[in-house]
């Protein structure tokens, strides 16, 4: 019985410090997609760096102690991560740092997942093995075993309702992305309609003056998944500019003729 004791909480010893470091893990984890998501939603190159540099140090720790939880997929998926994240910093434009980080964000996510699915099918594997040694041993064996199972049960009902919040918060950061692009799509719509309406406007009023030669708008198209809000709302305001100038300088024609 006492060899029993002693080879239970050795055993439940090692578990719980595996499991600990996995908690770590999966903490680092969390955090290096967070800071990547930052960085897809910084506006400007020095920040999308930043960000990116802070995963990179999240995920360097979170592989770290993924060393100790058996989960290869988990580990595979840090380390493509910080290969993609690190060639930020030589990125010499916006736009190629925001390639790197938008892959890297994707990677985040899956890797959240799979360290996950690895807690709890570690769980899994550990309440037969327990159980097996308990069967041996004497009546009071049989009713330790029989504790330890349903605290087994429990953890991994944990680990489920823990799976579901991931993959919940995943969904909601779809939903966002969504929404997102909804929202954009509303405000280049009406960015345009307000630009046409306004080349309908000077084009009457370069009629009245005795123009032939109308304003035309000929919209140049952005990659709306790439360009955040106010980059649109800069585009947009710079095609108005540049048809108010082509405005102005045919009404300086009119004038002149």
């Amino acid at each position: 019985m006492k060899n029993y004791y002693l080879l239970f909480f050795l055993t439940a010893s090692m578990v719980v410090s595996a499991q600990t470091k996995c908690d770590n893990a999966n903490s680092y984890l969390g955090n290096a997609y967070s800071h990547v998501k930052d960085s897809y939603e910084s506006n400007n190159i020095s920040h999308l760096k930043h960000y990116a540099n802070r995963s990179v140090e999240s995920f360097k720790l979170a592989k770290e102690a993924l060393s100790f939880c058996n989960c290869d997929k988990a580990v595979e998926l840090a380390e493509k991560s910080i290969e993609l994240l690190e060639k930020v910093e030589s990125a010499e434009t916006y736009e190629d740092g925001r390639f790197f980080v938008k892959r890297g964000r994707e990677l985040s996510k899956e890797s959240l997942i799979e360290i996950d699915k690895c807690a709890y099918n570690q769980y899994q594997k550990v309440a037969p093995s327990t159980t097996s040694v308990a069967v041996t041993n004497s009546s009071n064996s049989s009713e330790l075993s029989d504790l330890q199972q349903e605290q087994l049960k429990l953890k991994q009902q944990q680990e489920a309702l823990k799976l579901k919040a991931e993959q919940i918060k995943m969904q909601l950061a779809q939903q966002e992305a969504q929404e997102l692009a909804l929202r954009k799509q509303q405000i280049i719509k009406s960015y345009k309609a307000r630009i046409l309406e306004n080349v309908k406007s000077y084009n009457e009023t370069l009629k009245v003056y005795g123009s032939n030669t109308p304003i035309n708008f000929e919209e140049t198209v952005i990659d709306m998944e790439t360009k955040s809000v106010s980059e649109i709302k800069s585009h947009y305001i710079n095609e108005m500019k540049a048809i108010t100038k082509n405005y102005l300088e045919a009404l300086n024609q009119c004038e002149a003729s």
